[in-house]
This record gives C-alpha cells, structure tokens and sequence, in this order.
C-alpha cells in the first residue's frame, strides 16, 4: 500500500503543513487506520477510496477521527493529480463536511468549502488562562476563534496546553490583523493530540467570513504563523447556500512510501 508525505499550503518543502495521504482500494478497519494515523504521528493522515475524479475521503489525527480537514484535502488533490489521475484538473471528495471539490489553480490548488458560522461568547476562564492574553472579542463554532489586537501579540503567545486541553470544543484558532497580510492566525487543538497545527485550512472555514465582514472584502491573504508557517489566499462567496470559502495555496511532496501490510494485518 502506497503512502506519500505531502507539504500543504507550502510554496517550498518543509513548510506548510505536512500530510500523510493513504489511497485505498477499499476501506481498512477504522481502528487500523487509527493505528497509521498514530504511527504516522503527522497532524493528520488522510484515507481515500474512488476513482475517476471522485473519492471519499476521511481524516485522522494521532488520537481521533476528525469531521474535517483542510490541509489534508489539499494534500489528497495533489496525490490524486499528481500521481493517480494526472488528466483531470478537478477531483470531488464526499466527507463527512458533505462534498469539497478541489480544483488546479495555475501553480496552485484551490479548495471549495463550507463557511462557518459562528457566535460570539463569554470567553472561558480555561481559554483567557491558558492564552494568557485578554481577547478583544471570543467566538464559537466548530472551535473557538479569538480575536486579539497584534500580530505581535499572537507570536509571543507561550500557550498552556494543559489548560486548553479541558475546553470543550475541537480547538482554539486565534487571530489578529496582518501587518504584510491580510490577517494571521495560529491553531491549538490539545484536546485532539495537537498541540499547535502547522497550517489549518478548516480554521480558515470560520475566519474568512469574519474578516471579509470587519474589512470589506471578500478575496484575502492569510497567514498562519507557526514555526513551519504557511500562506492560505482566501476567497468568500456569501451567494451561494450558506456561504462558501475558496481556499487556495501550493503543495510539495516530501516522501513516497510503502506501508508493509502484512505486518498490520
């Protein structure tokens, strides 16, 4: 069985966020891909069955099965046409977010996703403690998204991941206004065996709308400020269903393996 290491929302190796990409004839046992996903110990690991410009796909941290994911979507769309289907320039992946489409872009790939919404909240007393910043404003959704007033701000962050791991939602996406972008984030999700994520493309679900609502504009340029870092360029289309978000960037493949079967069956 074949695996590929793959670098999303990078524009050079050994940035963005790295992804391992599982294609399959049919589906593993879900406890066995749990067991890659931990051996793999990659914020994520993605598996894959279909063909012919569509697949399903599904998504695991090291600890937990997860509803969505962004980098790894992106990573998927690369392995599909870069090695399994290199004729086509769209793929469509059915999940449990309901169908993304990923589409080649130029030099880059550009992913269809839902928006999310969502509402704003007391900040917890876990969330203001383990930050060790006061937030401007403190929303939720699928995670909770706060909003501090520095770039330089978010880098100094010394997060206490033991404090964030007691929240009670995926993760915590924090952010604040670009100083050579549009805006900036970083991702904590303890709770789901990340520390901090590298580059998160479903955070970017929840961000895109608000900042294209506090700037006035609906095509941005984000960047997620980790150590590897990694550049996302952003569009918001509020016409269609409940919103979509575009959400584009480059990949580069790192490794190309065989998983040994045998001993994992």
């Amino acid at each position: 069985m074949k695996m590929y290491q793959v670098d999303a929302f990078a524009d050079v190796l050994f940035s963005g966020n790295p992804a391992a990409i599982c294609p399959l004839g049919q589906w593993l046992d879900d406890a066995l891909m749990q067991k890659i996903a931990a051996e793999n110990n990659l914020s994520e690991t993605a598996f894959f069955v279909g063909g012919n410009g569509h697949y399903d796909l599904r998504w695991f941290t090291p600890v937990v099965e997860v509803d969505l994911c962004g980098h790894a979507t992106l990573a998927s769309a690369y392995v599909v046409f870069n090695y399994l289907e290199p004729e086509i320039n769209v793929v469509e992946f059915s999940s449990r977010s309901g169908l993304l489409s990923v589409r080649r872009n130029d030099d880059c790939l550009e992913m269809d996703f839902p928006a999310e919404s969502v509402s704003r909240c007391d900040a917890p007393d876990e969330l203001v403690a383990g930050l060790g910043v006061m937030p401007d404003a403190v929303f939720r959704g699928r995670d909770y998204m706060v909003v501090i007033e520095t770039e330089q701000q978010l880098c100094d962050l010394k997060p206490d991941f033991r404090l964030l791991a007691q929240l009670d939602l995926r993760g915590i996406i924090v952010t604040a206004p670009g100083v050579e972008v549009d805006f900036v984030s970083r991702f904590f999700a303890p709770n789901a065996g990340i520390d901090e994520d590298p580059v998160t493309g479903s955070a970017h679900c929840a961000l895109v709308p608000y900042w294209a609502q506090r700037l006035g504009r609906k095509v941005l340029k984000a960047r997620q400020l980790s150590d590897r870092g990694g550049t996302v360029l952003c569009r918001l289309d509020d016409r269609k269903n409940n919103g979509r978000v575009s959400l584009a960037g480059q990949c580069a493949a790192y490794m190309v393996a065989d998983l040994l079967m045998s001993q994992l069956s």
